[in-house]
């Protein structure tokens, strides 16, 4: 049997089951009814709520390196890592200090959550997905496999982002230290979607309901409740009325009952 190593500083309840090989730091909070699979390793500070699952191989509260040429990464002491109750978290997953998972987040195998990143209710981090720092996901998100989501990144509730999507967030590309000036992520407000493999340039904004077709490169801000199609994207209709955010039988029933936001 693989020999756990948990500090005699961590409050763990009761009812919480560890796999082996688990490595349990100073100063970590486990919650009742917790499941965490073999080999995971939860990093000093890190606040985990009732019922929540982590798969096998996960490392939680993550300290952030910093390159030498990194032009965002921060130098700076991170609050603890906070996860929420009810929250399930896949394998070979990596969670950073400073980030918080509010409650019934479902985060996939393979996915990267960066520090100073926050995720609202009930949102879903598909498999492989990387969310870069200082990020705010809101509640009923859906980011699925492998999509990219850039640093100072602003996602607001009920948006869908597709396969593979790419956010960016430096129009030099690296060059200048001009650029260090103008860094600015991908806004999405309130019920947003972007199809699989589109591409949207950095400080742009989909407005609410704002549709970007799959296969599309974003190069302007798109207006609330239109479709835009095409590389680079241009307007091609309006969403249709049925799929608009205020016409799904999800966000009626949720909103009756007062669940806004993270």
């Amino acid at each position: 049997m693989i020999r756990m190593s948990i500090s005699k500083d961590a409050t763990i309840h009761p009812s919480a089951i560890i796999g082996e090989g688990a490595v349990i730091e100073e100063g970590v909070v486990i919650g009742q009814n917790c499941r965490l699979g073999h080999h995971v390793i939860v990093h000093r500070g890190t606040r985990i709520g009732d019922n929540v699952i982590i798969s096998d191989q996960t490392v939680l509260g993550k300290s952030p390196f910093k390159a030498v040429l990194s032009a965002i990464t921060a130098d700076k002491t991170f609050d603890p890592l906070q996860i929420k109750e009810g929250c399930v978290i896949g394998a070979l997953c990596i969670i950073y200090l400073g980030a918080t998972l509010a409650e019934q987040v479902f985060v996939g195998d393979l996915a990267s959550i960066r520090e100073e990143v926050s995720i609202g209710r009930r949102t879903i981090i598909g498999k492989g997905v990387t969310v870069e720092n200082r990020t705010r996901v809101g509640a009923r998100c859906k980011i699925e496999t492998n999509a990219y989501i850039t640093a100072l990144s602003r996602i607001e509730d009920d948006c869908f982002i597709a396969p593979e999507v790419t956010f960016t967030n430096d129009n030099y590309l690296g060059r200048t230290e001009e650029r260090k000036k103008h860094f600015k992520g991908v806004t999405l407000l309130r019920g947003a979607r972007v199809g699989a493999n589109a591409t949207v340039l950095p400080g742009l904004t989909i407005g609410e309901d704002g549709l970007l077709a799959a296969g599309s490169v974003l190069t302007k801000d798109l207006p609330a409740g239109k479709v835009f199609l095409g590389v680079p994207a241009r307007y091609f209709g309006d969403v249709p009325e049925e799929q608009l955010l205020k016409n799904q039988t999800f966000y009626i029933a949720e909103t009756q009952k007062g669940d806004e936001g993270c």
